[in-house]
């Protein structure tokens, strides 16, 4: 089994490594779940514009897995098992994601970002909210940026609580370079995921794929504090794209005409205060069992 995964992880490698374009990385994805598989589809591909066929591919590929698998490094297709199940299920899930840190395939975690040039409400907000989700067992997702990312991922980790960082660059880059320490405490003790080649640099193209790669791996999206140009805005749009929940304070509608075009779209929250967000997330997390209930309740009808 596992060769077998090698295999798939390969072949998606070649696949990808051949488009030059993300539209053409989303179309490569989209025909391998069509045909179910990486492997599968490479047998049916012909050779690469540039001449290259698999057999001369493959070997290429499966020496960059052994690197990167060498420098700790971990790399999961869309196909397999441990690719993580909420992120897999989003329509424009990456064909490859690369990691360091602990995958957790079932992981549920809440997205919380907002401005790098927040006030000290906001970071303050940020941290309470992180805290929150640790006590409730849930994982703090962000991008790891300085402002809002910085104070809900540092609190995460000081509660004890897990952390996931989802990057801009390559999983050899830490960006911005003062978070380096911060990068590296999460990669300890929770994870690091990025959609791109590990030697990606950051680049005004990979931080809005990193936002929609974001969205979709979380339940759920707080935007704690954000600006007119703030990247956290092509997040709560994807989100609404992927039909995940979007969580606004209050203050960030304050002059944001894109906050308040958001308001009328599905599953899109203004919360007063970090106690309504809690409460706005107990909900969201429940519904899951929920729904299970009212179905159970429905088969029990006479």
């Amino acid at each position: 089994m596992q060769e077998h995964w090698g295999d798939e992880r390969a072949a998606m490698v070649v696949l990808l490594r051949r488009a030059r374009t993300e539209r053409q990385e989303q179309e490569v994805v989209a025909r391998v779940v069509e045909v179910g598989g990486a492997w599968r589809l490479l047998g049916k591909e012909p050779p690469s514009l540039f001449g290259g066929t698999a057999d001369e591919e493959l070997p290429a590929a499966r020496a960059e897995l052994e690197r990167w698998a060498a420098q700790g490094i971990g790399v999961h297709t869309l196909t397999e098992p441990d690719y993580p199940q909420q992120l897999s299920s989003a329509f424009d899930a990456p064909g490859l994601v690369f990691t360091r840190g602990a995958v957790q395939p079932d992981d549920a975690g809440v997205a919380v970002v907002g401005s790098r040039q927040a006030s000290p409400q906001a970071l303050a907000d940020a941290g309470a909210i992180a805290r929150g989700l640790v006590a409730r067992k849930l994982s703090v997702v962000s991008g790891l940026a300085s402002g809002i990312d910085t104070a809900a991922t540092a609190a995460a980790l000081e509660a004890g609580g897990r952390a996931v960082g989802v990057i801009g660059t390559g999983v050899y880059h830490a960006y911005p370079p003062e978070n380096l320490g911060l990068h590296r405490r999460v990669v300890a003790s929770g994870l690091v995921l990025s959609p791109f080649w590990p030697d990606t640099p950051p680049s005004k193209t990979t931080f809005p794929r990193r936002n929609g790669t974001m969205s979709a791996y979380s339940l759920a999206t707080v935007i704690v504090a954000a600006g007119p140009r703030s990247g956290t805005r092509i997040q709560a749009r994807k989100a609404v794209e992927h039909g995940r929940p979007v969580i606004l304070l209050r203050s960030v509608l304050n002059g944001n005409d894109w906050a308040h075009e958001l308001l009328d779209r599905p599953d899109v929250h203004v919360a007063e205060d970090v106690d309504c967000v809690l409460g706005m997330l107990d909900d969201i997390v429940r519904r899951p069992s929920d729904v299970d209930r009212l179905l159970r309740d429905l088969v029990d009808l006479p």
